[in-house]
């Protein structure tokens, strides 16, 4: 059994708790929001980010962040990416030097393109930091639905200590030394997930979302190669697996937000309705300013960001999309 802080009790935060405790381990979960862990504790439920998921009466809710971090095993960070930076500011003064921190958000830090171990390790120093990652909801883990993920830590040690504490019957773990990919791969396909949402508001069928995952994991990938990430690992569960079920799937709030995109509200609407950090808007500028420097052509994210930030109809970008300049599907195709 190991002592778990879970710093975060969002979806994911109080999803990843229930997999945690049926696996036998001890969670303290901390929220900055005194209000939510006042309804945790009385009603032993997320009441509106997990309705009916119950939550056991050993698990403890607080708000005093060094009681969730004190001689714990490890701690998963479960915090919206966008409060990445933020929350490990919070967390220096209790941290224990080689504590390990797992990253369970996904996003590019805006401003300064960072992938969020990057940021952990920088609030953090002498942080042993990882990432878990893949195709997942927790709206499904929260219900013990069969699900598979990746953890990628610097050493094999770490990942295959992590592993033994996530996995189960319902939980499958693979490990991974690239941590880059991992982390570029489930920000990314956030945006592509986007534009795959736009196009179901705008009613152009499964043909269209194939499209925009086949030629979106073809973007993120040959972005995610340049900045030095492994290809197995986009076109694996945390690149074409995470994208698929992000495009496809009626929990995701990035397609959920494209979707009302494309039926007509504005990028501010959307997220309003979704009533949920909408974590693709925010690395959509991020995934742009990466493309540029590493001279990587990404076109659907830059219709994207258009259509985020410049107020272009949705249609215009599908149709500029379709129109560009033709080329060979592959980049040597050796005719």
């Amino acid at each position: 059994m190991a002592k778990i802080g879970i710093i975060g009790a969002g979806s994911w935060g109080i999803g990843l708790t229930v997999l945690l405790h049926q696996n036998g381990h001890e969670l303290t979960v901390w929220s900055i929001l005194e209000e939510e862990i006042a309804m945790l504790r009385e009603k032993r439920e997320h009441e509106t980010k997990l309705p009916g998921v119950k939550l056991a009466e050993d698990i403890v809710f607080t708000n005093d962040l060094q009681a969730a971090m004190a001689d714990k095993d490890l701690l998963v960070l479960a915090v919206p990416s966008p409060f990445t930076r933020s929350t490990c500011r919070q967390m220096k003064e209790y941290f224990q030097k080689g504590q390990i921190v797992v990253n369970v958000a996904k996003g590019i830090e805006e401003k300064t393109l960072d992938i969020l171990t990057d940021i952990i390790e920088e609030e953090l120093p002498d942080v042993n930091a990882a990432v878990l990652s893949g195709p997942s909801h927790a709206e499904e883990v929260g219900r013990g639905l069969p699900t598979t993920c990746v953890v990628g830590a610097h050493d094999k040690n770490t990942a295959q200590y992590l592993q033994s504490i996530f996995i189960s019957p319902v939980f499958r773990v693979y490990t991974s030394p690239d941590m880059l990919g991992i982390e570029l791969g489930g920000a990314l396909k956030n945006v592509i997930a986007l534009a795959a949402g736009t196009a179901d508001g705008l009613g152009y069928g499964d043909k269209t979302k194939a499209a925009l995952i086949t030629r979106g994991i073809a973007e993120i990938s040959r972005l995610g190669i340049a900045m030095g990430g492994k290809a197995e690992t986009f076109f694996g569960l945390t690149g074409i697996g995470d994208l698929i079920v992000t495009c496809a799937s009626v929990h995701s709030r990035n397609r959920k937000a494209g979707y009302l995109i494309g039926r007509g509200y504005t990028m501010e609407q959307a997220m309003d309705e979704v009533k949920m950090i909408v974590e693709g808007v925010y690395s959509a500028k991020a995934a742009l300013a990466l493309s540029k420097k590493y001279g990587v052509p990404m076109p659907i994210v830059e219709q994207v960001n258009a259509v985020l930030f410049e107020g272009k109809p949705a249609a215009d970008a599908v149709k500029e999309l379709m129109l560009r300049a033709t080329r060979d599907e592959q980049e040597n195709p050796g005719w």
